[in-house]
């Protein structure tokens, strides 16, 4: 159990009262919780948070533990498709010798906790759970290779200011405090609507976490920002009508979402 407070007299006295009713031990400050490594540097008024040893538990499961690093979570050269599911029983026989579900779960929870640089290529093999083939399974031990070769980073909680800043690509998404990369709802017809879709998103996101840091007292000292990553460059006048004589703007399908603060 993890007690959480600014107050440390209302923490014992809530250890008192569960102890009166369940036979408990107090093993002090949270250092391991669920896998995740927590480390207090109080000088610094600090807070890493690590899935170094959980990486490597399952790792070592599926016999990965010494195994040569890669530098991505998932290879160019995997196009993952329905196209590759078994489509014989001997295929689909082969596969239940391996631990598919169970090892897609326990990137899962990694990348929901420390590793949002997975989110991509785990949403990606999630997609195969029921129906995978040995390409599925080699992407997923592709990006065990490439936890582990990374297993000494980790997530870092500081005492500074809390100036939101948020970044967005329409291929990829992460950030420490709030990540996520899924399929988008509708249909973009450009790359630079695309762009604005995400942006838009991404900016929605700023403005609730902006109110929730609000009312926990930490009022933003700084204007947001929100940085996109593109090929292009986004230029907001492409929202203006096109001069005449002129082809379209990529822009001009787009339905515009105003947001004011």
């Amino acid at each position: 159990m993890l007690i959480v407070s600014k107050n440390s007299f209302k923490i014992d006295e809530l250890k008192k009262d569960l102890c009166k009713s369940f036979s408990m031990k107090d093993l002090g400050h949270a250092k391991q919780l669920l896998g995740l490594r927590i480390t207090r540097l109080r000088d610094k008024r600090k807070i890493n948070l690590s899935h170094k040893k959980y990486i490597e538990r399952v790792g070592e499961s599926i016999n990965m533990k010494n195994v040569k690093p890669v530098s991505t979570p998932l290879a160019g050269h995997m196009k993952l498709s329905k196209k590759m599911c078994p489509t014989t029983r001997e295929e689909k026989d082969n596969m239940t010798k391996v631990s598919y579900s169970s090892i897609v779960g326990s990137l899962m929870y990694a990348m929901v906790c420390t590793r949002p640089d997975i989110a991509h290529a785990v949403g990606v093999v999630s997609r195969f759970l029921h129906n995978s083939r040995k390409e599925h399974w080699e992407a997923v031990k592709w990006i065990l290779r490439y936890l582990r070769g990374i297993s000494d980073e980790f997530l870092c909680f500081g005492a500074s200011n809390p100036i939101l800043k948020g970044y967005t690509d329409v291929d990829m998404a992460g950030g420490a405090i709030s990540w996520q990369s899924k399929l988008k709802k509708c249909v973009a017809l450009s790359t630079t609507e695309a762009e604005y879709i995400t942006a838009t998103k991404a900016v929605k996101e700023m403005i609730w976490l902006k109110r929730f840091l609000q009312e926990l007292g930490l009022s933003q000292m700084e204007p947001e920002e929100a940085f996109e990553a593109t090929h292009e460059e986004i230029n907001v006048f492409e929202l203006q009508a096109d001069p005449p004589g002129l082809q379209p703007s990529r822009s001009s399908a787009a339905t515009v979402a105003r947001i004011s603060r």
